[in-house]
């Protein structure tokens, strides 16, 4: 899964879907995680930086990654295999 090719996001986490005109903001964590979805990077990948890179709780951040990666799919910001998830 990583995040559609046509959203815009800014460095202070606005997000843009130009196909239907909809933005988004989210906190630093969620731009990076954004980002780095954007960049191909798997879930585990992710995961496992924000665990080494923030004093974060492993199994609350494990729930509110994989609610995150769930919202961004509900908001239609998300594809995979080149297919819209």
């Amino acid at each position: 899964m990583r995040i559609k090719k046509n959203i815009a996001i800014s460095e202070s986490g606005f997000i843009f879907n130009p196909a239907v005109g909809d933005s988004y903001s989210t906190n630093p964590i969620g731009t990076e995680i954004i980002k780095m979805l954007k960049e191909s990077k798997s879930v585990a990948e992710i995961n496992s930086y924000i665990l080494n890179t923030y004093q974060v709780e492993a199994s609350s951040f494990e729930k509110d990654l994989y609610d995150f990666v769930k919202m961004l799919e509900k908001y239609k910001l998300t594809e995979t295999d080149g297919q819209e998830a």
